[in-house]
């Protein structure tokens, strides 16, 4: 029988540890020294062993399987099929096209496509009962794989106003394609933007979660897995925890409804921390942000180019966003692994934490009325504000840096004459039923400044 090498080294406990790293500090206070507290408040220890191994969970965080995206705006119909053809060859293994009026022909968009092989995803700007059921019969007829991004809680707070249809409100459309559109997954959440607005991990699960909780309180069938579409940042580990723990509680509170489904998670990278300056850099932060998708469990992963804040769409930028995927998919060695988190100590004990406290806040929302409710009362709104100029000062004041903008910067860079978008908070007076969320990047205001003085 095989030895076992371990058998050959005595254990060390936490408490030895702690010892050897006071007696190292030489007089330094250990907890002021090395404890770090996140913004979710978190306390995050230099070390962590099988004692903070408290609470193990199954997941299938299938890294392996995860979908490479390609986004795609519908404006100019054969322009658009031509790009999707054309990524497909070159690695996009699924589409989310943005469609934003009514009158796309949808038959035509789709027709070219190899729907037997590639999972489509819309993205609509409107709702409409006509449209979708153009798309269910297109799914039955072509069985194809086909997510309808319906998000009209999502649209509400970022827009300000509901979709305006004809039927009496929102839910009622759902209720109605819910049960004359079999092939189809319609229920989406956008808690991306939650992120991007500056919400910390804990609120973005938490309101994540209460978001869903409204759908599956008002809609009568949902028999196909709801979509979360989520952003992440460049916290590498806590990251992972956040789309973990998110996992975990949304089936905990699925299982209520008898909703056995497990829920289909879109990750796109955030813009929060991106920047116009040194924008380089921001394929550095992508990379590792689409790493902490995949490690965390994304079902598809939509990277953001290097160059969207400020370039319109564009073959280059498409180009290198998918090809950063693709190296970590075919080079990496990603396809080759299922639950990579599992067993880390630090992952872990960051998974049980954060998905205790978005628990408690969950908790808090529902029991004062359910997130609807503090929605169109602003509070969702404030906390998110409160987090997000909690943030804001930290990079205003350098402690929460972005390289070659608030550290580093390089004073020669000029982007006046590059800039084909406007890549700043747009500002749009007009009636509305709440006060939207707005989203928000750090650097905005500094990036102003050099802009002014160029």
């Amino acid at each position: 029988m095989a030895k076992n090498l371990f058998d050959d080294f005595s254990s060390v406990s936490a408490k030895l540890w702690k010892q050897k790293i006071q007696f190292e500090l030489n007089g330094a206070d250990y907890n002021e020294t090395l404890i770090w507290n996140s913004p979710e408040g978190i306390k995050v220890k230099p070390f962590y062993d099988k004692e903070d191994f408290t609470k193990k969970h199954s997941f299938s965080t299938k890294a392996s399987q995860f979908k490479i995206c390609q986004n795609i705006f519908v404006f100019d119909l054969d322009k658009s099929i031509e790009k999707a053809l054309d990524s497909i060859n070159r690695g996009a293994e699924s589409i989310r096209f943005t469609i934003p009026q009514e009158n796309i022909n949808i038959t035509k968009l789709l027709e070219k496509l190899p729907l037997e092989k590639i999972v489509i995803y819309f993205h609509f700007q409107f709702i409409s009962i006509d449209f979708v059921k153009k798309i269910d019969t297109i799914a039955k007829e072509k069985k194809a794989t086909i997510f309808c991004l319906l998000d009209p809680i999502g649209q509400l707070a970022k827009d300000g106003n509901w979709y305006q249809t004809e039927e009496k409100n929102n839910f009622d459309t759902l209720n109605i394609l819910s049960k004359e559109t079999a092939s189809l997954s319609l229920i989406s959440i956008n808690s991306g933007l939650y992120q991007n607005a500056g919400a910390n991990m804990v609120q973005q699960i938490a309101y994540c979660l209460a978001h869903a909780n409204e759908y599956l309180n008002r809609i009568a069938v949902i028999n196909k897995p709801i979509v979360f579409q989520i952003s992440v940042g460049t916290n590498y580990f806590f990251e992972i925890a956040k789309l973990r723990a998110f996992r975990l509680l949304f089936k905990k509170i699925a299982q209520e409804y008898q909703h056995n489904l497990d829920c289909h998670i879109i990750v796109t990278p955030t813009k929060r921390n991106k920047t116009i300056y040194d924008y380089n850099v921001n394929m550095l932060r992508t990379t590792t942000e689409c790493m902490s998708a995949i490690l965390g469990g994304a079902d598809a992963i939509a990277n953001l180019p290097y160059d969207a804040l400020y370039h319109k769409d564009n073959e280059f930028g498409d180009r290198i966003a998918r090809n950063q995927l693709l190296i970590l998919k075919d080079e990496s060695y990603f396809d080759k692994v299922d639950n990579p988190a599992d067993g880390s100590y630090y992952i872990e004990n960051l998974t049980n934490q954060l998905a205790e406290k978005a628990l408690v806040l969950f908790k808090d929302i529902e029991s004062k009325g359910g997130f609807l409710k503090q929605l169109n009362e602003g509070v969702i709104k404030r906390k998110i504000q409160e987090t997000a100029d909690a943030e804001q000062a930290l990079f205003d004041s350098g402690k929460e840096t972005l390289l070659g903008t608030n550290k580093y910067p390089n004073k020669n860079d000029k982007m006046k004459q590059d800039l084909e978008l406007f890549p700043f908070v747009k500002i749009k007076p007009r009636k509305t039923l709440i006060t939207p969320i707005i989203e928000k990047r750090l650097a905005e205001k500094l990036e102003q400044e050099r802009l002014a003085t160029e």
